[in-house]
């Protein structure tokens, strides 16, 4: 495929120069071809096509998509032999290269030799590394990033406050994610949808769900749509209260409005069914996953069809099953007799 782009260009008279072929590594790059970025990278450099600062960032960043991190270093090292200068875009890419493996520690020893060699850390840099320790649970060591960052005058964004909303929403921590929420409108700075996605998530998590309704309305002020996010996290709140007919009138009601609940969701909802004892219910989650070609988890099946039989409802249990198994939904390992069939174990 390289080889034929590179015929191709010949065949109407162009000579590929490194800026054709940037164009065409970034396109591939948009549609996440890191395999292709390498390959075609290389076809570049038979051809002596020699490659600029721009280009090695995105072989960089294929390398580390395919991970190949220590490629990607190979290639970061042997700029300056190339008499190429790293930029900020460089350090950027090889540090979340570090930090999508989990090596948190090379992403701050290599900002500092950012620093060392006057390459001005960005926003990206340190969103880069706040995100890798929020998702590591490290919030304090996010935090001190973030002061840090503000005291080099290197203005917060909104992904910014996003990532540590999310982070501490995660963590259960929602009066410091509502602090930051705050701070954000103090300061001017537009909160998106991920933001009160983030917020009413983490509200929801500690079964907050007053303040997190209180949320969605606020999303008017700001011009903003509730999305299929917003809706599983609300539906998450009434699960957490045990609320499971609450929780799925908000499933037809995010139905209703174009919003489309995923499997994560519709298995919540299923939970938080079978928790309180409502097999009814739950078989109604379940005709709406079926409706959407979402295949039910063994486990639950099988709990589900075991209840429907002790309260006298075989022929239902036995209809859900044969319905899953004509639209070849039916988990794997697991027959249709061996679930309308299955003995209930509490009363032998």
């Amino acid at each position: 495929m390289p080889q034929d782009a590179f015929c191709w260009m010949k065949e109407y008279g162009f000579f590929p120069t490194v800026e054709s072929c940037n164009a065409y590594l970034s396109a591939l790059n948009g549609l996440n071809r890191a395999d292709i970025v390498l390959a075609f990278y290389k076809e570049m450099r038979r051809c002596r096509i020699s490659p600029n600062v721009y280009t090695l960032n995105m072989v960089i960043g294929a390398y580390s998509k395919v991970g190949k991190l220590e490629k990607a270093v190979e290639v970061f090292r042997e700029m300056n032999g190339m008499g190429l200068t790293p930029n900020a875009a460089s350090y950027n890419t090889l540090i979340a290269g570090y930090c999508s493996k989990g090596l948190l520690s090379s992403g701050m020893k290599l900002k500092n030799v950012m620093e060392k060699n006057e390459v001005r850390p960005s926003d990206v840099t340190y969103n880069v590394l706040i995100n890798a320790f929020c998702n590591e649970g490290k919030l304090h060591e996010a935090n001190k990033l973030f002061i840090e960052m503000k005291s080099v005058n290197v203005a917060p964004t909104t992904i910014t406050y996003n990532i540590l909303i999310r982070g501490y929403s995660e963590a259960g921590n929602s009066e410091m994610a509502s602090r930051l929420f705050e701070e954000m409108a103090t300061i001017g700075i537009k909160a998106d949808i991920l933001t009160y996605n983030a917020l009413i998530m983490g509200l929801c998590k500690k079964g907050k769900t007053k303040k997190a309704a209180y949320m969605v309305k606020e999303l008017d002020k700001d011009k903003l749509v509730p999305n299929s996010s917003t809706f599983a996290a609300l539906i998450n709140g009434q699960c957490v209260r045990n609320n499971a007919q609450r929780a799925f009138q908000l499933c037809k009601s995010m139905m209703r409005s174009g919003c489309h609940p995923n499997e994560q969701t519709f298995k919540i909802l299923l939970h938080a069914f079978l928790r309180n004892g409502d097999y009814d219910g739950a078989v109604l989650v379940l005709k709406e996953m079926l409706a959407r070609s979402i295949a039910p988890d063994s486990g639950m099946l099988s709990d589900i069809c075991n209840r429907l039989r002790q309260c006298g409802k075989e022929g239902l249990a036995v209809d859900l099953c044969k319905e899953i198994e004509s639209r070849r939904l039916m988990p794997e390992g697991v027959g249709m007799y061996s679930l309308s069939s299955r003995p209930n174990i509490n009363n032998m």
